[in-house]
C-alpha cells in the first residue's frame, strides 16, 4: 500500500514543481511579460478626423402608390382580353372586351326613341304657333292654348329625356371597353374569354403604380421627437432626405424624401408610421420588398473614426489601446457609433493626438512597454 501511494506522490509533486517554475518565472520577467519574451510590435494610427453626419437605419416595406382593381362597369360575357400577364400598361390602354352587341342595340334603341321624342317636339311647337292667331281673334278658347303650350313643355322635356337614354347607352357602349385607369404593371387575368362579367362586382385584374414608390418603416419616439426639434430649429427646411437601399444593394443608392407622418404613436409600440417616396424610374423595385432606409439624425460635425479591428470587449465594455509618450499600452475605454465609410465612429474616449494600436492588438496588456511603429489609416478602411 505505502508503494502505491509513493508511486502517486512523485507525478503530483512534479506537476506542483512545473507550476511554482512558471510563476517565477512571471513574476521575474518585468514589465515586459514573462523572462525572455522579446517586446510586442504593433502598429499605431491616429484617428482619422471627418465631416460626420449623424443618420439613423430602419428597415421597411416597399408599396405602390397608386393599386386599383380593375372591374367591367357592365355585365356581360367577356370576349377578348389584349394584355400580356404582369406587362406595363398605361392609362388607357384597352384592356378587356365585354360582348357590345347588347349594348349597341340598347342604343340604337335609345336613338330611335329620341327622334320619335324631336317628332313630338316639332308637332307640338307647331300645334302652338297655330293657334296665337285664332286666340287673338277669339276663335279658340284660353284653355285650348295653354293646352297646346303644356303639350309643348312636355314633348321638350320628352326630347331631353330621351337624349339622356341615348348618353347612358353610348356610356355603356364606351364600358364593354375596358381601360387602364392608370400608368403601372398589371397583374395576371384572374378570368378567361368566355366567363360571365357582372357590372362592378367582377375583378378581371389589378394594377399597381411603378414610379415613384412609397417605403414605410417605423420610427421610435426618441427619434420623431429629434426631428420635430430639427424641424423647428430650421435645419430642415426643405424637408427630411432618405437614403434607401434593396436587400442586395450595397449601401443606399436610392434618393428620396420623407413626406408622411402619422399623426399619433402607437401607444403599445411606442413607435410612429413613417412614409418616404422613391423614384423609381427603371421600375427595378417592386411592391412588397424589403429595404434598408436612412435618415440623417443630426447636423455635421467634425468626428473621429477608426477600424473596428482596433476596437475590443471587456465584460460588455468597449475599449482600445493607445501607446504613451513612453511606448506604453494604455487601456481607454471608448463609446462607439456606427459605421461610417468603413470606419466606427468614436463618440467619446479618444483625441485626434492618440495613437491608437490598429495591429497586434492581442499581444499587449495595459501597462506593457511595445515596439510601435507609426502607420496611416488603411486605405482599405477608408
Amino acid at each position: 500500500m505505502n508503494d502505491i501511494i509513493h508511486s502517486r506522490a512523485v507525478p503530483m509533486a512534479r506537476i506542483v514543481a512545473a507550476i511554482t517554475l512558471l510563476q517565477v518565472a512571471g513574476c521575474g520577467g518585468g514589465e515586459s511579460g514573462m523572462a525572455g519574451l522579446p517586446t510586442p510590435k504593433v502598429e499605431v494610427s491616429q484617428p482619422v478626423q471627418r465631416e460626420i453626419l449623424e443618420t439613423d437605419e430602419y428597415t421597411g416595406r416597399l408599396q405602390a402608390v397608386e393599386s386599383v382593381e380593375v372591374r367591367a362597369r357592365v355585365s356581360g360575357y367577356l370576349e377578348q382580353i389584349l394584355f400580356a400577364d404582369g406587362s406595363r400598361v398605361k392609362k388607357g390602354d384597352l384592356l378587356f372586351v365585354v360582348d357590345p352587341r347588347p349594348y349597341v342595340a340598347q342604343l340604337q334603341q335609345a336613338q330611335a326613341g329620341l327622334e320619335r321624342a324631336r317628332s313630338r317636339l316639332k308637332l307640338a311647337r307647331n300645334h302652338l304657333q297655330r293657334a296665337e292667331s285664332p286666340l287673338k281673334e277669339q276663335a279658340i278658347s284660353e284653355e285650348e292654348y295653354d293646352t297646346r303650350r303644356q303639350s309643348l313643355v312636355q314633348a321638350l322635356a320628352d326630347v331631353e329625356s330621351a337624349r339622356a337614354e341615348v348618353d347612358l347607352a353610348r356610356l355603356n357602349v364606351e364600358f364593354t371597353q375596358v381601360r387602364a385607369p392608370i400608368d403601372g404593371r398589371i397583374s395576371r387575368k384572374l378570368l378567361t374569354a368566355g366567363n360571365l362579367v357582372t357590372a362592378d362586382t367582377t375583378v378581371l385584374a389589378g394594377i399597381v403604380s411603378v414610379d415613384p414608390m412609397y417605403v414605410y418603416f417605423d420610427a421610435d419616439e426618441r427619434a420623431l421627437l429629434k426631428y420635430r426639434r430639427l424641424e423647428l430649429a430650421g435645419e430642415r427646411k426643405d424637408g427630411m432626405p432618405l437614403e434607401m437601399g434593396l436587400l442586395d444593394e450595397q449601401g443606399y443608392p436610392h434618393r428620396g424624401y420623407l413626406d408622411y407622418v402619422d399623426p399619433e404613436v402607437n401607444a403599445e409600440m411606442g413607435t410612429v408610421r413613417a412614409r418616404g417616396v422613391i423614384p423609381n424610374p427603371d421600375g427595378l423595385m417592386e411592391q412588397g420588398l424589403f429595404a434598408r432606409v436612412r435618415i440623417p439624425g443630426g447636423s455635421r460635425h467634425q468626428g473621429l473614426l477608426i477600424p473596428d479591428r482596433a476596437i475590443a470587449m471587456d465584460q460588455g465594455k468597449k475599449y482600445v489601446m493607445v501607446v504613451t509618450a513612453d511606448n506604453r499600452a494604455e487601456y481607454r475605454p471608448v463609446v462607439t457609433g456606427r459605421l461610417y465609410d468603413g470606419l466606427r465612429i468614436v463618440s467619446d474616449g479618444l483625441s485626434p493626438e492618440d495613437w491608437v494600436i490598429v495591429n497586434g492588438l492581442q499581444f499587449v496588456r495595459p501597462g506593457t512597454p511595445v515596439e510601435a511603429t507609426r502607420i496611416d489609416m488603411p486605405e482599405a478602411a477608408r
